[in-house]
């Protein structure tokens, strides 16, 4: 089975590695046994705010990204903190985010609303056979710590640890409530950036994906949700770029740096916030595949093959000798549809417009637009069927 084929294989909707996240979800409900107090809803709100900027700050900023340097203390206590939330270890969460930023909103990308629905996106695959081993080789920067690599083999005693410590504080009340809802209350709130923030929200910046900024999921997730700004550029330790876009997680991090704790904190350069960055290769091949999937090509290849044979005869004896004589061939007939003049085929100028018209301000915007035209051309040369040339 492909790659493709695997992501896409989600009917079997009841996961038997979900009965411990269903559990905790049915755990809320014992509050209406246990009752909730003053201090429950304390502990509630205080350890999702301390587990979700350990996530933020640690597993994404950190541990995904390298967006700051710190020392092996505080690396450890982040990774600690951080799987006190129960979303597995440190290293397997990084290498998984890792890999939705190399795919993000393809067929590959594990959590894509657009590729295989908003449900499975925000924690369907996470409970998927196939997405439950990640690739440690993509981080051997992490690997190479022993204590974090055994902090992530021991993924749940963190969170074992914060829900004793809840009992203890509050009895039955502060672990249902204390714990078990602040651990839910974590879980949407970091799941919500992979499946709403590549839904809702404004495009400042042309990525290549969905990825949007929601100014109410930065304020749920501690600045998480300038998420377009962060695909934008992704080593930023500030993901709101702009004063009024509020990143509580970045605030807290430029604090610890001015006591020694945190260092070297990223910022983005001045190109990347006017949106002037030159955008990668691989941004510019999605974003053209896009805008050239935009164009029908049936008409296209209909009125290219009349042209073929009736008009151009002597390109070859026939359409099939000319595909026979391989990748040479294809160059040369390529070069022909170029020169055909299809009133569908777009000008080069027209695919322009459309690029001005549908995406962000970009400086790649012609490179985007020139391997469009070229995407259109190859795709139409594929279209056509080898027939029998007029003799």
């Amino acid at each position: 089975m492909s790659l493709t084929a695997q992501h896409l294989d989600h009917d079997d909707i009841i996961y038997p590695s979900a009965t411990g996240f269903v559990l905790v979800h049915l755990a809320c409900l014992a509050a209406f046994w246990t009752g909730v107090s003053a201090l429950s809803i304390g502990l509630c709100l205080g350890f999702y705010f301390l587990r979700m900027f350990a996530i933020t700050a640690g597993l994404h900023r950190y541990f995904s990204h390298r967006a700051f340097k710190t020392g092996r203390v505080f690396q450890f206590v982040l990774a600690f903190v951080a799987q006190m939330s129960a979303q597995a270890g440190t290293i397997w969460w990084a290498a998984k985010h890792r890999e939705h930023h190399a795919h993000s909103d393809s067929p590959q990308d594990v959590h894509s609303p657009a590729q295989h629905g908003f449900l499975f996106a925000h924690l369907g695959w996470i409970f998927h056979k196939n997405h439950a081993a990640a690739d440690y080789s993509s981080v051997p920067d992490l690997t190479r710590y022993p204590e974090i690599v055994w902090i992530d083999r021991h993924k749940y005693m963190p969170a074992v640890i914060l829900a004793a410590a809840c009992f203890a504080i509050d009895s039955w009340t502060g672990l249902v409530v204390g714990f078990f809802w602040s651990t839910v209350l974590t879980y949407h709130g970091t799941f919500a950036i992979n499946s709403m923030a590549h839904v809702f929200g404004n495009q400042r910046y042309v990525t290549g994906d969905d990825s949007r900024n929601n100014w109410l999921l930065a304020l749920i997730t501690l600045g998480e949700g300038w998420h377009n700004n962060h695909h934008y550029y992704q080593s930023s330790t500030r993901q709101g770029f702009y004063w009024w876009e509020i990143d509580v997680t970045f605030y807290i991090l430029k604090a610890l740096s001015w006591v020694g704790i945190v260092r070297d904190l990223r910022s983005p350069p001045a190109e990347a916030l006017t949106g002037d960055r030159l955008l990668p290769r691989p941004v510019i091949e999605r974003v053209a595949r896009d805008l050239a999937s935009g164009f029908q090509l049936d008409h296209l290849s209909a009125q290219a093959q009349e042209f073929l044979t009736t008009e151009f005869p002597g390109v070859e004896r026939s359409f099939h000798a000319l595909c026979e004589r391989g990748s040479e061939a294809r160059a040369s007939l390529e070069e022909v549809l170029e020169d055909i003049h299809l009133p569908e085929l777009p000008t080069l100028d027209a695919l322009k417009a459309r690029a001005r018209e549908t995406l962000a301000h970009t400086p790649s915007l012609d490179d985007i637009a020139e391997r469009a035209r070229e995407i259109l051309i190859e795709t139409l040369f594929d279209h056509l069927q080898p027939v029998e040339a007029p003799a």
